[in-house]
């Protein structure tokens, strides 16, 4: 398969974090939680959300990260809403996982994935903005005398109309600190909204564009050493011997150092220095049990899973066995989906110092709590001896997220070196072969049909990977993985089924590999909406049926998954003639607590070259705090999902990842991407994330947009490895 190239706009955007103190001289803190003052700097302070400045600028404290999907602008705009202050004078900052476990968890959840961020966090945050405002108000009232009823706030100035009067916030806000919080926060009806709700520019934009922004590899400090690692390439494997003499005398070498039982560091004064010498340094590895493993071989262990007799069920109504047992007919198709890396921009890295009193790590990090963790486990300090700084994200995607490796190794580093601070920098090939991987699986769809060609059961068969059982096995019951069922959940709130079968079977037969998975963006809601949706389509074309026409006939009973299917189909125009040698591809899915579909627009020349021309994707998240944010995390999505459709692919030889790099694992170029156009159609009544359910349609749409254009049936992604000439 070859891709031809497609322009597209191209509109950047992220968050803006302000690392200062929010116990600064003249600044006062405002929360609803904490029910006593706390000093801090002499400063009386209530905590937790809003720093109001002597000046009137507003400080947002956000616990959740920003790794480029605007989680802080987003959150942002829903505390000032409350608040009523000016939103030119609004930044944000971090509260540390520290002071978080300090202050009894004050500012609640710091992992940010899942696309839960805003649906997760909106209610306490803007709870948080409204008593800040209220007890801003208050303060005013009571140098007025006045009730605080007849007071008004708006644009960070309150107003006594019957007399007048008026005052900055930052005029009354050390009275206001003073006060108690209040008991009551009433929060505002949604359609009252006036910055939540709007447009607007995220706060980071200039700082990105004028190189402002500190990312974990610009962090430094005062006589920090550099530090590059190599860990052994098979996993599982480890350390057998090392020679550090022949690198010792090399340009800048301080350390040469063993870190864990499976890796090695060298340790310089410039991280190049560092690299250079382990390049050089000769180290012999055990490789371990699994040097032997090979794609192939985990292929043909996910296959016997098909038909194993043991699978637990993840959905199920009616009896699909005995619907297929007595069909008029049986359609089936097999499919599978790759291990894919994360491959963020920014490789992982961190900067750690350690004494015996203290350890403390400065890092890129979806959950400060877990970096935090992470580094009281590596340190063998109490959690109160510890500190997590977090520092914006270079790209996330879920591998920044559960699991802390980095962090980890540069604690160990840290402390054969105490007193002196270490950066860790991981090199580009370390990152891609000690990766987190998106889980390997495979996948049998069975279809009873009658003699008119209605579909009368389904059992739908997944083979392979657990993340939950390779991240936290603890959490398994019964052998259920329920990551595992994503977009396939009976109906209700999170990740369900969008159609109504008679009878359905949906079952997991568990195959866990040695390659280590994780949560990689949008996880098993992508594998698994290529298998039903392609199946889906399958069977419309074998009995005749148009497939938007069979997919509504299923969705009666999914009201809100039908609503954006019809919303994408109606701006893509599905039914209307198309330019010659361009066909339509249709899918939709629910994961997230978001609904989303999508309509793409493709064509394949004689020779298999694949254009995609347009993607058309509907998005109901309930609520839609920025619908500019959200058009961009739309946009987003489908360039990190055509990108793992088409080219995405980890492969395993000897044990261990085969693609070390870009040149080996390709992902989407700009000049490549389609146009995309956003419709979103929010129904309100729910909070839904938008980072990552449009990922989940990206593929399924291309496909089956290519078997319009070619008859062919593409069931095993990615598409580099698909020969498209028409059939």
């Amino acid at each position: 398969m070859t891709v031809s190239t497609q322009s597209r706009d191209f509109r950047p955007s992220r968050r803006h974090v302000l690392a200062g103190s929010a116990a600064a001289a003249g600044v006062f803190s405002f929360g609803f939680s904490i029910p006593a003052l706390a000093q801090q700097g002499g400063v009386p302070e209530i905590n937790a959300w809003v720093v109001v400045h002597p000046d009137d600028k507003v400080v947002i404290r956000i616990a959740r990260s920003e790794m480029g999907q605007g989680t802080l602008t987003g959150l942002a705009q829903l505390v000032a809403e409350e608040l009523n202050c000016d939103w030119a004078k609004v930044a944000t900052e971090y509260p540390t996982p520290g002071q978080n476990v300090a202050r009894n968890r004050v500012w609640g959840n710091f992992s940010t994935g899942g696309s839960r961020g805003i649906r997760e966090s909106h209610d306490y945050v803007r709870k948080g903005g409204a008593a800040a405002r209220m007890m801003l108000i208050q303060a005013a009232a009571n140098e007025w005398k006045v009730p605080a009823a007849e007071c008004s706030a708006e644009k960070s100035i309150i107003t006594h109309k019957a007399s007048g009067r008026s005052v900055r916030y930052g005029e009354v806000s050390a009275a206001a600190a003073k006060l108690d919080a209040p008991k009551d926060v009433p929060l505002k009806d949604p359609k009252d909204w006036t910055i939540a709700g709007k447009a607007l520019p995220r706060l980071d934009t200039a700082d990105k564009t004028n190189g402002k922004k500190i990312y974990g590899m610009d962090f430094k400090l005062p006589g920090m050493l550099n530090a590059a690692i190599k860990d052994c390439p098979v996993f599982g494997g480890k350390v057998k011997s090392f020679d550090a003499a022949k690198v010792k005398g090399m340009p800048g070498v301080k350390h040469v150092l063993p870190v864990g039982d499976s890796a090695v560091t060298v340790v310089a004064e410039t991280w190049w220095q560092a690299k250079t010498a382990l390049d050089a340094l000769p180290i012999e590895w055990d490789e371990g049990p699994h040097a032997q493993v090979s794609s192939e071989s985990i292929a043909a262990w996910l296959k016997e899973g098909l038909d194993a007799p043991e699978a637990v069920v993840g959905n199920q109504n009616g009896d699909a066995k005995a619907a297929l047992a007595g069909a008029a007919r049986i359609y089936e198709a097999t499919y599978s989906y790759p291990f894919q890396n994360h491959a963020c921009m920014e490789v992982m890295n961190a900067t750690a110092l350690y004494t015996p009193e203290k350890c403390e790590v400065w890092t890129p990090t979806q959950n400060g709590e877990a970096a935090l963790a992470a580094t009281a486990e590596a340190s063998g300090l109490p959690l109160a001896k510890c500190e997590a700084y977090k520092i914006d994200l270079g790209g996330g995607f879920g591998r920044r997220g559960a699991v802390h490796d980095w962090v980890r190794q540069v604690v160990e580093i840290a402390k054969q070196i105490p007193g002196t601070p270490v950066k860790l920098i991981w090199s580009r090939e370390e990152d891609m072969l000690h990766g987190r991987f998106h889980p390997i699986t495979q996948c049998k769809m069975k279809a009873a049909l009658d003699k008119d060609g209605n579909v009368t059961g389904v059992h739908m068969r997944i083979s392979g990977q657990s993340i939950v059982a390779g991240i936290f096995p603890q959490n398994i019951q019964n052998g259920r993985d329920p990551a595992v069922f994503q977009g396939l959940n009976a109906p209700g709130p999170e990740a369900s089924i969008g159609y109504s079968f008679p009878n359905l079977l949906i079952d997991h037969a568990m195959r866990n590999p040695h390659v280590p998975p994780g949560f990689w963006r949008g996880v098993n809601l992508n594998q698994n909406t290529v298998y039903l949706e392609s199946f889906i389509d399958e069977i419309a074309h074998e009995t005749g049926k148009d497939p938007l026409e069979l997919r509504r006939s299923l969705m009666k009973n999914h009201p809100k998954h039908l609503a954006v299917l019809n919303a994408a189909a109606e701006r893509a125009g599905w039914g209307k003639p198309l330019p010659a040698g361009v066909f339509r591809g249709i899918c939709q899915t629910m994961g997230f607590g978001s609904y989303v579909a999508a309509v793409a627009e493709v064509s394949v020349a004689d020779d298999g070259k694949l254009t995609i021309h347009r993607i058309v994707a509907a998005t109901d998240p309930g609520h839609a705090v920025n619908p500019a944010q959200i058009e961009r995390q739309v946009e987003g999505s489908f360039v990190y999902g055509l990108s793992a459709a088409l080219y995405g692919e980890i492969t395993i030889k000897g044990g261990r990842v085969e693609q070390e790099n870009f040149d080996t694992y390709e992902v989407m170029r700009l000049e490549a991407m389609p146009k995309v156009e956003t419709v979103i159609v929010p129904s309100g009544g729910f909070w839904g994330g938008v980072g990552e359910p449009t990922i989940a349609v990206a593929a399924p749409a291309v496909l089956n947009a290519i078997f319009a254009a070619t008859g062919k049936r593409v069931r095993s992604l990615p598409l580099k490895n698909a020969d498209l000439k028409k059939a």
